[in-house]
């Protein structure tokens, strides 16, 4: 599953100019990078030429969806499926997704942009690492507006570089990440690794995706 991170802010904050220039960067060092975003309106347009959206697309991300109450673009509902969820399902050959809202999103790190507004939104939820912003934010990893380029380079240390230091595993049961271990981790990986490797056409495989899903139970079955 790929790595996974928000930018959070109140309405005009920046956050979409800030996620455009953070694509750019990211383009520029040769990663696939896809970018969901939410939205609390009805009835948007999604595909129109001056839509965030379509300038997310213009900045180079591979892939580009769309949540808002009414409307799940990837052409569909909006299941409420969790962010980790359709990363998982719908971009799972990119180096890193990138969330656009999603602030109450659970087991996701957030960066804030300020913006400049007096309201903190890192003191109304969970999961805020840095903060982009022309003022102090002790205890966080601080980016000032125009440094998209270190935001960028902080992305790329703190998902992509480290998830390929060694073996990477990872673990969603109907939509909700279990934490593993680092030695369960690597467990699990080197044995689906070897099982795949007795395969044709594996020679030099890399990212390998393994989708179990398995009957319900027939609690009849049970009954004695």
């Amino acid at each position: 599953m790929p790595p996974v991170v928000t930018f959070i802010g109140w309405h005009d904050s920046g956050k979409t100019a800030v996620v455009c220039e953070v694509v750019r960067h990211l383009k520029i060092r040769g990663y696939k990078v896809a970018v969901l975003k939410s939205s609390k309106h009805k009835n948007i347009c999604f595909d129109k030429p001056e839509s965030d959206t379509s300038r997310i697309s213009r900045a180079g991300a591979d892939a580009v969806g769309f949540i808002a109450p009414d409307q799940l673009v990837i052409m569909g509902k909006n299941t409420g499926l969790s962010l980790l969820t359709m990363s998982q399902r719908f971009f799972p050959d990119t180096d890193l997704v990138i969330g656009e809202g999603f602030k109450n999103a659970e087991d996701v790190e957030k960066i804030e942009v300020s913006g400049g507004s007096s309201q903190r939104l890192r003191d109304q939820v969970s999961g805020v690492i840095a903060v982009i912003t022309s003022e102090d934010a002790p205890g966080y990893h601080v980016f000032r507006p125009d440094e998209t380029k270190e935001v960028a380079e902080f992305l790329e240390k703190r998902y992509i570089l480290k998830g390929r230091i060694g073996p990477y595993a990872s673990l969603v049961i109907n939509g909700k990440k279990v934490p593993l271990k680092t030695f369960v981790q690597d467990a699990i990986a080197r044995t689906v690794a070897g099982l795949v490797s007795s395969l044709k056409n594996t020679k030099g495989a890399r990212d390998i995706e393994l989708l179990i899903r398995l009957p319900e139970k027939d609690d009849t079955q049970d009954a004695s």
